[in-house]
């Protein structure tokens, strides 16, 4: 059993997302909280997130549906994530929180079907269930160990420290990730 090399880039690209992206979890309600959110705040811009993301889900599964160009979306749709996770950095009030939640939502929901439908397409039939274990299993473990991370960053340094983090983070995924759009020019 073997993973192709898109899979195998795929793979470490989720992963080093993850890891960004999961670096702020748990705290996001202390968070909130620091910039003048109330339980009713935070209630709502978590779900304005998942409602946003669910409904861009569909849209941008609907639109890439068999189109050529989904590595670039992807590709584009983690940068995306990575500039609005800097914005975390300058939300003063919840308002502006429910407009970077929405955004995040937008971004999660351009990268994540393309790349679903990406690893879908290079997979063995040999790799079926296995591969998609990689790929849930390492997401979860890879989000544990960056919920303690970002809680130390957080207690140590600042939220500040962990949106910068986080953001960098994130960009290198896209920039591991972008590595898709070269192999295609190959083939």
């Amino acid at each position: 059993m073997k993973l192709t090399k898109i899979a195998k880039i795929l793979l470490l690209g989720a992963n080093i997302w993850y890891f960004g992206e999961g670096m702020l979890g748990p705290l996001f309600a202390v968070y909130a909280e620091k910039v003048g959110g109330d339980i009713l705040d935070i209630t709502w811009a978590w779900a304005t997130y998942l409602v946003i993301t669910g409904i861009f889900y569909i849209v941008v599964g609907r639109l890439l549906n068999n189109k050529p160009y989904k590595e670039i979306v992807m590709v584009g749709g983690y940068l995306l994530n990575a500039l609005l996770t800097f914005c975390y950095i300058f939300v003063s009030n919840p308002i502006q929180l429910f407009i970077v939640q929405a955004g995040l939502g937008i971004a999660e929901a351009i990268g994540t079907p393309t790349w679903d439908s990406l690893y879908a397409k290079n997979q063995s039939e040999e790799m079926d269930s296995y591969a998609w274990g990689l790929s849930t299993g390492q997401s979860q473990i890879v989000t544990g160990i960056a919920f303690g991370i970002g809680g130390l960053i957080t207690h140590f340094i600042s939220f500040k420290a962990l949106f910068v983090t986080m953001g960098i983070i994130q960009i290198f995924a896209a920039i591991v990730t972008s590595q898709l759009l070269f192999l295609k020019k190959k083939n």
